[in-house]
């Protein structure tokens, strides 16, 4: 369907909520959003700028249909359901990979053990969890065995009682020795009876049932045994901590937050209890992000439902536009009220505060150098529709004051860096009737640079894979008239300053406007290169402006030294003011005697006609 089609059929639609799905020619599903107003969101994609993720998949809509919801929140859930059902290539997706695993522990067995399961099953089994990942969920098992003594050996109980020696962790006292003959199997019982109540996150219970008994004993006088249960307690509250960061779900606020980095973006979740925090879940995006609200809103609902638990409280940075409808889909999911806020201030703030920063410092770590400049040229390459990632980019800048020494600059950019070597000064050769002119001045400087290339010179080789002009529609319908007059032609667009002289847009000698504030890192290079070419222009006028005023027609005059030089050209801004003006007016600046010299320098001997 033509995109023309697609506008007015986005138009046609209610100012409703809802959800929207987007398929390509073959019918398959390649997004699905949700909207508060279905006519203004979908309409949205088919004009204005985006980023090249979203112009990607624009190009591959073939249609789209819309399915009306009765309120917001009706629209959220259904969103959520089709992109899990759907999976759509261009929806932000969460890497389920690792998976979130659980403790195992085999109900069927004499001597059951703890193992890791990936997944909940229906076998008689008892599970706990879900964990953080394998590792954690490994070290959560080894953690509980060693503070109860447990074995974690691979021996099966009882077929190995007593065949052979103990091993090393019964000698270091990690081990109650349960492969020794007289062992009873109760004070095993026992031990898993207090794994469960710490897996379940009730020590505090199991520690004031083994005190109880510690005091006990104690008053039986039976100090041997009083000292075994202390040291279990003390085991179980270091455990308790640990066991807090371990197992998931386990803080009973999370702070979210979302960074959208130059190439890539970041999800991270900041566990805290009781005001300590315990633990952090982080997941870098590889693709860029056009609306960080949308995203964080869609990466909430699969963080938690892929999770399975739920804080009581949620804290953002970042108002998602949905929060009321989170909160209940969080709270529906989980079976507890749960609260998504974004707090202004206070202890919440501070965490939310604390996720933003982790997201941004983990963002900044893992993104490489390279990889921002392949995504920048990756996407100048799509945006600008070139044949291929641009790697030569040459930019060009005029400057002047008034009509005198007018000069250009032509800076170059390789693989993203600054190329110095091959950048060029450029001192304006055509003016007519001394008056300056940027789009002629423009017009030449590329004329010049293109005719360099075609006789051969090695300064002005290779062509670039695209061109940027300091200034606007004009300045590159300037470029486009010399590479029509000399036969030489490369891709060229200007560069178009916001209010605060940064570039917020590349544009076409036509006039189309390609938008870039919206992506840091195209806005950050292509601001880098437009600084660039214009402190070169600035530096190599300034350089010419002195020189200028070091050898001229003022030199040699009775008088007129170098300060009395440069207080003309201040006062005058041209050589040629300077000729045109009276004795008095020249007077004004230097002593009368030095005016009229240089008054007769210009007129020989006749005297100033009043």
């Amino acid at each position: 369907m033509p995109l023309d089609t697609l506008r007015e059929k986005a138009l046609a639609l209610p100012l409703k909520p809802g959800v929207y799905i987007m398929r390509d020619k073959d019918g398959v599903v390649i997004y699905v959003g949700k909207a508060k107003l279905l006519k203004n969101r979908v309409s949205s994609y088919f004009h204005g700028a985006h980023n090249a993720k979203t112009e990607a998949m624009i190009a591959k809509i073939a249609d789209f249909s819309v399915i009306i919801a009765d309120s917001e929140f009706e629209a959220l859930v259904l969103e959520n359901s089709l992109i899990k059902h759907h999976s759509p290539h261009y929806n932000i997706l969460l890497k389920d990979d690792k998976g979130y695993p659980f403790i195992r522990l085999d109900g069927g067995s004499e001597y059951p053990r703890f193992t890791v399961a990936s997944k909940r099953a229906d076998d008689g089994a008892e599970y706990f969890g879900p964990f953080g990942g394998r590792g954690s969920t490994f070290s959560a098992i080894d953690a509980i065995q060693k503070t109860l003594k447990l074995p974690d050996c691979s021996r099966k109980f009882p077929r190995d009682i007593g065949k052979e020696r103990p091993c090393l962790n019964y000698q270091m006292g990690q081990c109650d020795g349960y492969c020794l003959p007289g062992v009873p199997k109760e004070k095993y019982d026992e031990a898993i009876d207090k794994a469960r109540l710490i897996l379940k996150g009730k020590s505090r219970e199991l520690i004031e049932e083994l005190t109880k008994e510690m005091e006990e004993l104690a008053a039986e006088l039976k100090f041997e045994e009083a000292a075994g249960k202390r040291d279990i307690i003390n085991a179980i509250k270091a455990l308790e901590t640990k066991q807090h960061v371990l197992l998931k779900g386990s803080s009973d606020t999370d702070a979210v937050g979302f960074y959208k980095g130059e190439a890539k973006s970041c999800f991270n979740v900041l566990h805290y209890i009781q005001g300590q925090l315990l633990g952090k879940d982080t997941q870098l995006l590889e693709d860029p992000v056009e609306d960080s609200a949308e995203a964080l809103s869609l990466l909430i609902r699969q963080y938690y439902a892929s999770r399975e638990v739920v804080p009581k409280s949620v804290v953002l940075t970042e108002d998602t536009g949905d929060t009321e409808e989170l909160s209940r889909f969080l709270s529906e999911l989980s079976g507890h009220a749960v609260s998504v806020t974004v707090p202004q201030r206070g202890m919440k703030r501070d965490y939310a505060d604390a996720a933003i920063r982790n997201a941004m410092e983990e963002t900044r770590r893992l993104t490489t150098r390279e990889e921002k400049i392949s995504k920048t040229a990756k996407w100048l390459m799509d945006a600008l529709k070139l044949p291929a990632p641009p790697s030569r980019i040459e930019s060009f800048d005029i400057s002047n004051t008034g009509a005198s020494d007018i000069v250009a600059s032509m800076v170059v950019f390789k693989d993203g860096r600054p190329l110095k070597r091959d950048y060029r000064k450029f001192r304006i050769k055509t003016l007519e009737n001394g008056t300056p002119d940027d789009y002629a001045s423009m017009r030449e400087v590329i004329e010049r640079r293109l005719e360099r290339y075609k006789e051969g010179d090695d300064k002005f080789s290779p062509l670039p894979d695209l061109m940027l002009i300091d200034g606007g529609a004009t300045h590159a319908q300037c470029a486009l008239d010399a590479m029509e007059k000399t036969g030489v032609s490369c891709p060229v667009f200007g560069m178009v300053k916001d209010d605060r002289h940064r570039t917020r847009a590349l544009i076409t000698a036509g006039g189309e406007e390609i938008g870039i504030s919206h992506l840091p890192f195209v806005f950050s290079f292509i601001g880098t290169i437009q600084e660039e070419v214009h402190r070169f222009a600035i530096a190599f006028h300034r350089d010419s402006h002195r020189k200028s005023v070091k050898k001229s027609r003022l030199d040699d005059i009775p008088g007129v030294g170098e300060k009395r030089k440069n207080d003309l050209y201040k006062a005058f801004n041209s050589m040629k003011n300077i000729e045109n003006a009276s004795v008095e007016e020249l007077s004004r600046v230097i002593p009368k005697n030095a005016a009229e010299a240089v008054y007769a320098s210009f007129h020989g001997d006749k005297e100033e006609t009043k």
